[in-house]
């Protein structure tokens, strides 16, 4: 009530227009132009992790859901140490929440955590716009929109960047198991992990998490029983250090050493250290509504998903064999190693806060590790 509305537009690169009203840190009188590469999510609840989620680093995160913060924020929900997004666009942001868990409204989180963002915008519009030509770098802000233009057009995008550098873990940390009974020792590479991640994995045992650029010889150290690769932003083929792929050698190294599991970036870097190739996608998949096909059972898993990039299928050959498959577009959505203990997906199995149809995956990796285990010591 009585508050001042500031102005504001968003301009895509092809100098597509969208007028509306700023919101989050947009809102600061000397706030800058935020760009970005615009994506469109597709949940219906759950914008607090989808905002927390360090793998969108580099993006702008339209959410076609038309009312978003009308549960609030809270503390419990966050899915990272921050935020790494570079903005948000909705058609109608809560003006009030309602909800038990709530300590605090999203637009406010937004301000705190400097995520610039932008209302009354069309989304429906935008999202067919993104559907017909693909996702692409695009501005927000109160400057004109010849500046906003010029601001979309500079934008590099995500493709040939490496974004895990700027949102993996600043140093290594321990999360004790949840069990105490348990004595499998895991290590999971942080590539832009998700904090529910960690917590499924911490059901199975105690979890070493390691940063992106940790050596396999570093890795194998610790003697750990398995190793869980992460989710991550942008385009696996760009974590390049001195010329040389880091974590893509580093997985290559720990193959046949260690069982490994990984998620979305995770399994896109597992397949390039296999020697298969990865594609960028028209406009990626957001949202936790995906229908995935299991290709080992036949069942049909609803998952979640925030990815551009995809193995590409053809070039498994005879050196892994595809486990899933998206319904949507026939995308690979999981591959097994043949001859190695190592699996990964596309779709995250830990989905926060669902769905949970491919959470049996964490159990699967206990097991592939449970059964390495009583063979080495056979």
């Amino acid at each position: 009530m009585g508050e001042t509305i500031r102005e504001g537009a968003l301009v895509l690169a092809d100098g597509s227009v969208f007028e509306g009203e700023l919101i989050g840190s947009a809102t600061a009188p000397d706030a800058p132009i935020a760009t970005g590469e615009v994506v469109f999510n597709t949940v219906l609840s759950g914008y607090q992790e989808v905002i927390t989620d360090p793998s969108y680093a580099g993006q702008i995160i339209t959410f076609t859901t038309p009312h978003i913060g009308n549960y609030g924020i809270n503390a419990t929900d966050f899915e990272s140490r921050g935020t790494f997004c570079r903005g948000i666009v909705v058609r109608e942001l809560a003006r009030r929440h309602s909800n038990f868990r709530a300590d605090g409204d999203l637009g406010s989180m937004l301000a705190a955590h400097g995520v610039p963002g932008i209302a009354g915008i069309d989304t429906r519009r935008l999202t067919r716009l993104i559907r017909e030509t693909g996702s692409m770098p695009s501005a927000f802000g109160s400057a004109d929109e010849s500046a906003l233009h010029a601001a979309a057009q500079a934008e590099p995008g995500t493709e040939g960047l490496d974004l895990v550098a700027t949102v993996t873990a600043p140093h290594d940390f321990t999360v004790e198991s949840v069990d105490p009974e348990s004595r499998l020792q895991l290590v999971a590479m942080d590539f832009g992990m998700k904090t529910n991640i960690v917590n499924n994995l911490a059901r199975l045992g105690r979890v070493d998490v390691v940063r992106a650029d940790t050596t396999a010889a570093d890795i194998l150290a610790r003697s750990p029983h398995g190793v869980f690769l992460s989710n991550g932003p942008g385009d696996p083929a760009a974590l390049i250090r001195d010329g040389v792929p880091y974590a893509v050698e580093t997985i290559r190294s720990l193959l046949g050493n260690v069982p490994i599991f990984g998620i979305c970036l995770g399994h896109q870097l597992l397949g390039h250290a296999i020697g298969a190739s990865t594609v960028k996608l028209p406009f990626g998949h957001h949202g936790g509504n995906h229908p995935v096909k299991n290709l080992l059972n036949d069942r049909i898993e609803i998952t979640s998903q925030n990815h551009n990039f995809a193995v590409d299928a053809d070039s498994l050959g005879n050196i892994a064999e595809m486990t899933h498959v998206n319904l949507n577009d026939g995308v690979c959505e999981g591959l097994r190693v043949n001859g190695e203990q190592a699996f990964s997906v596309q779709h995250h199995p830990e989905s926060n806060p669902g769905p949970h149809d491919s959470n049996y995956l964490f159990g699967q990796f206990a097991d592939m590790i449970a059964a390495t285990t009583s063979k080495a010591g056979a």
